[in-house]
């Protein structure tokens, strides 16, 4: 007999974190080159097109980790349920997906486009926002219930690390809050060279993203051991 598919998806949520946070860590090194004003503006432009290709590996996984995780919310044995019935049915996981698959594409093209549709990136931070209202509020309830959604294994870690991936969401939008001033200030600096105004608006909007890039990190490495170790779970 071959392995359960419950394991399968569990390997999957695995690559997910380690993709992320590895693509992550490239993003943040390619930029410390983007940043050296001794290098010509060609270099850095190439090293701008390397960080911008690495930041669309950790945004996938970002998306792929919410139905990935409901999946393995509905193959739990101690699934969720209300009134007696599954929260989490093979159709609503199947709706997951398929929204998430939407929400990949507005991520992919609003990566490739770099804003050109501007509907495209409204409607990428409309499921954003959506997602952090209805995640914190579920992660709070989970968190604070004695029997959260009917399930009585203390799923408290569960909790967690839910309102660890609402914070990477909303970090997430606080690094492309920051980053709005990068494009033009590096536009100028190609066309017309460096200088200290236009060197301190680049570093102002990369370096001002840090405190966000350690919430993700601080948050994918905290919901990885949840995930593993589920704390205070009685399996």
């Amino acid at each position: 007999m071959g392995p359960h598919p419950y394991g399968w998806w569990i390997v999957l949520h695995l690559v997910l974190f380690v993709f992320w946070l590895g693509g992550d860590l490239g993003v943040f090194y390619s930029s410390r080159f983007v940043l050296r004003p001794s290098l010509t503006p060609q270099a850095r432009a190439t090293a701008l097109a390397i960080m911008s290709g690495l930041d669309l590996g950790p945004k996938i996984c970002l998306v792929l980790f919410l139905p990935s995780g409901v999946t393995l919310m509905a193959m739990a044995p101690h699934g969720a349920t209300f009134a007696g019935i599954a929260l989490f049915p093979w159709w609503s996981v199947a709706l997951t997906w398929l929204l998430a698959a939407g929400w990949l594409a507005l991520t992919i093209t609003d990566h490739r486009t770099r804003g050109r549709f501007p509907w495209v990136r409204r409607g990428d931070w409309a499921i954003r926002i959506g997602l952090i209202a209805v995640m914190a509020s579920a992660a709070a309830y989970t968190l604070a219930a004695e029997a959260p959604f009917g399930v009585s294994t203390n799923p408290r870690w569960l909790g967690a690390k839910v309102l660890l991936y609402t914070l990477a969401v909303a970090a997430g939008l606080g690094i492309r809050l920051t980053l709005r001033p990068f494009g033009p200030a590096f536009g100028e600096l190609t066309a017309a060279g460096s200088t200290p105004e236009r060197e301190g608006a680049l570093r102002r909007s990369i370096d001002g993203c840090l405190p966000y890039v350690w919430v993700i990190w601080g948050s994918v490495l905290g919901a990885a051991v949840l995930g593993v170790l589920k704390p205070g779970a009685a399996l």
